[in-house]
């Protein structure tokens, strides 16, 4: 049975042809999804921007119901409630922002509160009610500060391992690349509006993954070529190195999109925000491994000696001793 190939063997793109092109469009991209975080603003959920949690145990049934949860609350007008599991099956997790005069006032969380049980009992009497917590803006603000340093020494950490398997310019290369990614991610988030929450930290998380390990596969045949073809211009060698992985790429992105577009499509609408995370994040790491990741190297001075070892005094005494010349 012959296999399926979804690029041919003898593919032969001129990628570098464009690469100015590109490179200005990504560069817009980028400035453009700042622009939108800073003017929109990021719609932080309750984990970074405060609020209320109250778990219940739905005694008596065997599994809560969460869908109907997250309509009942949603109904009372305090934005989209994160509702999950949280335990056993009949034991959830029901989180709420709360209203900016709510914060700071004990008696407002607290009735908020009451209101919120109040209407998960019209439907389930025997609930139980296992605990009700309030968190403070200035928690919630240290924990998003928290987060996005994380994110950020990832990709400072990741740089700087691509820097010593490689060379100084594929660091900077990668990091290049990370930061198109998660800007671009960044950008989607702040257009639409989707809820920042700990999922979307996993999704970007996921992203750098993903667009990190494309990008290596790139750099790595990228290095054997330029130790095979020493006289082949820079510009072709990288051609010829993205092409030869381009078989692989494809093959794995569409593995991940025939998973997730049903998630996307049919997938319950606590897991939407994630899901187009990486859903995007697989495009555009795909994108910045070829159009930024690759094209940098010119710049940055990469050529067909970068990987040829470094000649010694001792090396040339030797190879005199020999009569070599």
């Amino acid at each position: 049975m012959k296999l399926l190939k979804l690029v041919p063997e003898d593919t032969n793109i001129k990628f570098l042809k464009w690469r100015m092109p590109f490179y200005v469009v990504s560069v817009i991209l980028i400035i453009a999804s700042w622009a939108l975080v800073w003017t929109n603003g990021l719609n932080y959920g309750v984990d970074f921007a405060g609020g209320q949690e109250i778990r219940a145990t739905f005694v008596g049934e065997a599994e809560a119901p969460v869908e109907e949860l997250r309509d009942t609350v949603g109904a009372l007008g305090f934005g989209d409630p994160v509702v999950q599991r949280f335990g056993a099956a009949n034991e959830v997790s029901i989180r709420v922002r709360l209203p900016d005069e709510a914060t700071s006032d004990p008696a407002a969380a607290e009735r908020i509160s009451r209101q919120i049980v109040g209407s998960i009992e019209v439907g389930h009497p025997g609930v139980r009610i296992d605990g009700v917590d309030t968190v403070s803006g200035k928690v919630s603000g240290e924990f998003r500060q928290t987060a996005l340093m994380a994110l950020m020494f990832a990709m400072i950490a990741i740089s700087i391992y691509i820097w010593i398997r490689f060379e100084w310019q594929f660091g900077v290369g990668a990091l290049l690349a990370l930061l198109h990614d998660v800007s671009l991610t960044m950008g989607m988030l702040a257009l639409f509006q989707l809820e920042f929450s700990l999922q979307i930290v996993a999704a970007i998380l996921a992203i750098i993954g993903y667009s990190l390990n494309d990008t290596i596969v790139v750099y790595d045949r990228i290095r054997e070529n330029l130790k095979k073809y020493r006289k082949m211009p820079v510009p072709e060698l990288l051609d010829l190195s993205v092409n030869e992985t381009l078989a692989r790429t494809i093959m794995t992105s569409v593995t991940l999109l025939v998973a997730l577009m049903p998630l996307l499509w049919f997938g319950p609408a606590s897991l939407f925000g994630l899901t187009a995370c990486i859903t995007l994040g697989i495009f555009v790491g795909t994108y910045s491994s070829v159009y930024m990741a690759a094209p940098i190297l010119i710049w940055l001075g990469v050529s067909s000696d970068s990987f040829v070892p470094r000649e010694t005094s001792m090396d040339v005494q030797e190879r005199k001793a020999r009569g070599e010349a």
